[in-house]
């Protein structure tokens, strides 16, 4: 009897077992099913979206770089929208001038573009990303080599024009994307160029949060792109995610140099300061959810 009775109790236990092994089996086919749904309807979204923007192009054809500006900021705010990433402004963003940011994603872009007209400085490489690179040419991104002579003076001109047009400049002086876990040495040719032109220099710290349940998703390898990832199926796995937050936190002033002369090796010292200052008083202020990039510097 003994042995009939841890038999069948045994038996109920492997049964149980087994059973909820297969409703998680089933629950994350489910899934993954849905999330593969999400991303391909997204990708269709986007490409009808991409679309009405090349019929933009062709009917308007805007010719200065204001109305680029704007066309890019019109373009990313649909697209920000549709794709349900919420972006939250701490601080006003600046009319004129420089504003510089740590870099996690070609979603920064988009990010920065929705919420005012605006002039990329980007590393030449964006110029071949799918989408990305497309919308930011047209938009008259100036584009950078890294280690090629000139390069920097020739961004120094885009950042003249731009202000002359009374745009604010963006620009990423890391150079390359990261997964938020530190802020990496600043570049100073850029930067260099910008005190040159005696353009104000305003901060700002960027960070994704997901705020859904998005499974062994991570703001930090869903969100921020980064390191060798191939980018097309990064893109596919980011349009399935849910809950996206991006947060924004621009310095109330320019920053204040402490020197006018300053050398611009020491000038991309303070400014890295002053975006790592602006990542303690945000996550002092509003601490965001889990699942966050950008906690560490």
């Amino acid at each position: 009897m003994l042995r009939r009775f841890l038999h069948g109790t045994v038996g109920e236990h492997f049964c149980q077992n087994r059973l909820r092994r297969s409703r998680q089996v089933s629950g994350n086919r489910r899934g993954s099913s849905l999330e593969f749904v999400r991303s391909t309807v997204r990708l269709a979204i986007l490409g009808a979206v991409i679309l009405h923007a090349c019929v933009e192009l062709i009917l308007h054809r805007p010719s200065t770089r204001q109305a680029r500006a704007r066309w890019l900021h019109q373009l990313c705010r649909r697209a920000i929208h549709l794709f349900g990433v919420e972006v939250r402004l701490h601080g006003s963003f600046p009319e004129r001038g420089i504003l510089i940011a740590n870099h996690l994603s070609y979603l920064d872009i988009m990010v920065f573009a929705s919420l005012s007209p605006c002039v990329f400085i980007s590393k030449v490489e964006v110029e071949s990303w799918p989408v990305i690179g497309w919308m930011t040419t047209m938009a008259g991104t100036v584009y950078v080599t890294r280690g090629r002579g000139g390069s920097a003076r020739e961004a120094g001109t885009g950042m003249r024009s731009a202000a002359d047009a009374h745009l604010p400049v963006i620009l990423f002086p890391e150079g390359t994307t990261t997964n938020g876990d530190t802020i990496l040495r600043f570049h100073s040719g850029l930067l260099g160029e910008a005190l040159k032109a005696e353009q104000p220099v305003t901060p700002a710290y960027l960070r994704y949060s997901l705020t859904e349940d998005n499974g062994p998703s991570r703001a930090s390898d869903a969100v921020a792109f980064w390191g060798e990832q191939p980018m097309f199926p990064h893109v596919f796995r980011f349009l399935a995610l849910r809950g996206v937050r991006a947060d924004v936190t621009i310095a109330s002033e320019p920053l204040r140099f402490t020197s006018p002369n300053l050398p611009r090796k020491l000038a991309a010292v303070e400014a890295r300061q002053a975006i790592c200052d602006l990542h303690a008083e945000a996550c002092a202020a509003s601490p965001a959810p889990s699942q966050t990039v950008g906690e560490a510097v």
